[in-house]
């Protein structure tokens, strides 16, 4: 019998027979360690307890208590299965198709006559934990084609069969079976159904999907369930999805009264007198903090004739994401074909081409709050942060190769300021590096590279290397928000271009009198201000900066009698530049108190007799139970000072 070197984290080696198992080696070990494995990794890849090892290698066995990633790969995957075999012991009739992991868990998509309903996940739960305390043993071998069809053909189960055809031919069909039960799988999975852990695991909702993402194919039902090590780490995970649920931009959005959409305009925003007022509030501080770092703002056409898109490179790129426009022009043989712009940067270029640039003039930083269309599937949208209406707040900054770090420098600063003041202290940097197909020279690589990485360290920022995941004509920055609850949102990016300038052919003149291609510095410190107002709403439970939220203060009145004074009060706070209104319906004061309070209005001001007698009202702040008795000029001259964005300040 061949022998091979298997060697140990500790550096150790030992030899076996060629072909052993991860759990054979487990158990040469230690009978303790045999019990608690879960996998192996084998030469840095995750290796299944029963697939044999044919040659030398370094191998570490892994169990619940280490190897966080493996661990929970492993009990979510066991649970797609448990969950399936689950599912066709109750209903034998229903056909399984596929079940992965994803974030938090999986789900498994089944073909079954009748919907699922909230009581059968409960039924379905109940089965899985019978499974698991079955302690199933889990064995797995692998099977010739026409063996695995002729299997699932004769059990009725089309859809693996399918799976089958799409497999390439140098890939074995690995079936593995957890106790009786059986499914098409590359695996690996644990030893036993028992390492599941029982508590730890809970079944989310039903949704609807095509099978294979196909519209044209057969509706299918997806069960979407999460798992962790512990029921700790599970009722965490509860716990953050009840509080992600509470600040739902939709939710709030409703609440608030900030917008709505419909079904004749998908992926589009209709919005209200209170939401258009925070657009208009982010818009104004943005224009605002641009000008003051040097941007010109420009802007450009939303629709475009192709023949930019295809000098561009766009429309052979992204015409699939692009809404076309044909034009009659002048009743010519053939239809103009036009395209609602998806992006600026080509119009950009082309304001930069009007009239001779000096490389005096450089670097030019141009700014636009673009309006853009972009076609997403339906299933993608999601609220005011998936649309396909949406506005930039974009920036180009045309500059030298040398400006490149110091340019670069100044929009992180620049970043790092707005964040600030929106309420964002907690971000992080993502360098993306040269894709394995790009366009220049691997010393160009190097130098922008160097000077994206050069001008984050300048700034005072560490960064994270995202290898090979830059755009094929340059390196990016990409700038994520981390939320109250924990959430990542890649908002802010930087993305170096030389490749559009050349496209676009455009030129600056140099000190030495001769023509030279301008950098494109494509820049977003926001992004979609659609997706940035959903993230704020969330991250702020809807209980906005005061300088930015839509209505600031409710004068309301708790009897009649104090309904001319509310008016004069409201007249006084909108004339120190506050946005107040007033509430003079016959209700019960506690009755507005709550509806505003729901609406998330930051300050309401209570009138009563007392108050129009000391000129005075009783100030309640969103938040606090208790309440204030103030003058009115002191709090006037308190809410003006609030009110004054963070960089009028």
């Amino acid at each position: 019998m061949t022998q091979i070197s298997l060697t140990f984290p500790d550096g150790n080696a030992r030899s076996y027979d060629a072909g052993v198992t991860p759990a054979e080696v487990a158990a040469s070990i230690a009978t303790s360690l045999a019990k608690k494995a879960i996998s192996a990794t084998v030469d840095g890849q995750h290796w299944d307890l029963a697939w044999p090892i044919e040659a030398d290698a370094s191998i570490a066995i892994n169990t619940l208590k280490d190897n966080d990633a493996e661990a929970l790969e492993l009990i979510r995957h066991d649970c797609a299965h448990i969950m399936a075999r689950a599912v066709q012991e109750i209903w034998p009739d229903v056909k399984v198709t596929i079940g992965p992991v994803i974030e938090h868990g999986w789900y498994y998509d089944f073909d079954r006559s009748e919907p699922f309903t909230p009581e059968d996940l409960g039924l379905i739960e109940k089965k899985m934990k019978e499974i698991i305390n079955l302690r199933d043993p889990v064995r797995t071998e692998v099977w010739e084609r026409d063996v695995a069809v002729n299997y699932y053909e004769d059990r009725g189960e089309p859809y693996k069969v399918e799976l089958i055809e799409s497999i390439p031919g140098d890939e074995p069909l690995r079936m593995y079976w957890h106790g009786e039960w059986q499914d098409l799988c590359r695996g690996p999975h644990l030893q036993h159904t028992g390492q599941v852990p029982a508590d730890a695991f809970k079944l989310m909702n039903v949704a609807g999907a095509y099978w294979r993402g196909d519209s044209d194919r057969q509706m299918l039902q997806r069960i979407y369930g999460v798992a962790f090590k512990n029921k700790e780490d599970l009722k965490a995970h509860l716990n953050f999805l009840e509080e992600a649920e509470k600040r739902d931009h939709r939710k709030l959005g409703r609440e608030m009264a900030l917008y709505h959409m419909q079904e004749e305009a998908p992926g589009q925003v209709f919005w209200h007198p209170n939401g258009w007022t925070i657009y208009s509030q982010l818009q104004d501080y943005m224009r605002r903090k641009q000008r003051a770092g040097g941007y010109v703002e420009v802007n450009t056409p939303q629709v475009v004739d192709r023949k930019l898109w295809e000098k561009s490179g766009h429309w052979d790129k992204y015409q699939e994401n692009m809404f076309i426009v044909e034009v009659d022009e002048d009743h010519a043989r053939e239809k103009a074909v036009n395209a609602l712009k998806p992006m600026n940067c080509p119009c950009h270029v082309q304001v930069f081409n009007q009239g001779l640039k000096s490389y005096r003039d450089l670097p030019l930083r141009m700014a636009e709050f673009g309006s853009c269309s972009r076609y997403e599937p339906s299933g993608a949208l999601h609220g005011i942060m998936r649309v396909r209406g949406f506005t930039q707040d974009d920036g180009h900054i045309f500059c030298t190769d040398d400006q490149i770090t110091s340019e670069t420098k100044i929009f992180i600063d620049f970043l790092s300021e707005v964040y600030s003041d929106l309420g964002f202290d907690n971000w992080t940097i993502k360098l993306s590096t040269r894709p394995e197909k790009r366009i220049g020279s691997d010393e160009t690589w190097d130098e922008m590279e160097k000077a994206l990485g050069d001008a984050c360290r300048a700034a005072g920022h560490d960064f994270e290397i995202l290898e090979g995941e830059g755009a094929f004509y340059g390196p990016k920055l990409e700038f994520t928000l981390t939320d109250a609850i924990g959430r990542n949102w890649q908002c802010g990016t930087l993305q170096v271009d030389a490749n559009l300038p050349e496209r676009l052919e455009a030129n600056y003149i140099g000190a030495d009198g001769e023509k030279h291609r301008p950098v494109m510095l494509h820049r977003a410190t926001l992004g979609s201000f659609e997706r940035f107002i959903g993230i704020l709403i969330e991250e702020h439970s809807g209980k906005l900066p005061y300088w930015i939220a839509p209505r600031q203060v409710v004068v309301a009145a708790i009897v009649t009698d104090a309904n001319d004074y509310c008016l004069e009060v409201v007249e006084k706070l909108r004339a120190a530049g506050i946005r107040a209104e007033a509430d003079l319906r016959n209700e019960k004061i506690n009755y507005k108190v709550r509806e505003h309070s729901v609406a998330k209005v930051p300050v309401i001001l209570a009138c009563g007799k007392k108050e129009v007698e000391d000129n005075s009202v009783t100030v309640r702040r969103l938040g606090e139970k208790q309440t204030k008795v103030q003058s009115l000029d002191e709090i006037v001259t308190s809410l003006k000072a609030e009110a004054t964005p963070p960089d009028l300040r």
